[in-house]
């Protein structure tokens, strides 16, 4: 499909945060490239895009192959890389994680986010422009001790977008570490809070992802690298 107007890509866009910004980047004037693990997973996305008027595309690859994904980008030009598949929780003290759960995290988070990056710099290095948002959490700024996967993951993540925007700014290539340092207002949270749920305690998806079109959106002379998110109720936790 030869798309008629910018491309977005969107590495996760499932149930929450990706179908808010799928509908945002369709809504800003971009067609989608939706890569999942399934077709399914991503439905309400491509609908949530196509009602706003965009053409879209949907491939399946998990992102913890880097093959599958460099597949997934073949012939695909991209203006915007948006990085946000959602790995497990898993609380348990570091001694009883495993090498393989590890080597898992570390593929979704790091390996992943780095294959879909590396499959659209070069297009985005010849045109002088083009954008990179990784999803992410404050997990990248403070280990856990019942956590260690998330943060180890994110910790990488960070590593990986600095080590990016350091080297690509100035091709024209705008790389961005977006902090969510909260929960946001879906159903799973939802589900896992149960009568503890408070909404104003969470952020809402749409409102999010407008902040990821601003920074697109930003001018050359003042790009944001790094930003963090969180609604107003939010007990910082750093």
């Amino acid at each position: 499909m030869k798309p008629t107007r910018s491309r977005c890509a969107i590495v996760g866009a499932g149930e929450g945060l990706g179908v808010a910004l799928a509908k945002a980047f369709a809504q800003d004037g971009h067609d989608l490239l939706l890569v999942g693990r399934t077709a399914d997973g991503q439905a309400r996305a491509k609908e949530a895009a196509i009602a706003a008027g965009a053409q879209v595309q949907v491939v399946e690859a998990d992102a913890r192959d880097p093959n599958a994904l460099a597949r997934a980008f073949e012939g695909a030009e991209v203006e915007v890389l948006i990085y946000n598949p959602r790995g497990p929780l898993t609380f348990k003290p570091p001694i009883d994680v495993t090498t393989e759960e590890l080597q898992d995290v570390l593929s979704l988070e790091v390996v992943g986010a780095f294959a879909a990056a590396k499959a659209v710099l070069p297009a985005m290095i010849a045109r002088g422009q083009g954008t990179i948002i990784f999803s992410s959490a404050t997990a990248a700024l403070r280990g856990s001790g019942r956590n260690l996967l998330y943060a180890a993951g994110k910790f990488g993540l960070r590593g990986m977008s600095q080590s990016l925007a350091k080297a690509y700014a100035v091709k024209g290539v705008h790389v961005v570490h977006v902090r969510l340092d909260c929960a946001l207002d879906v159903p799973i949270v939802k589900s896992m809070m149960g009568s503890k749920y408070d909404k104003t305690r969470t952020a809402n998806p749409d409102d999010v992802a407008r902040n990821y079109v601003w920074v697109h959106r930003q001018p050359r002379s003042a790009w944001s690298n790094e930003i963090e998110l969180r609604p107003y109720t939010e007990d910082w936790t750093y």
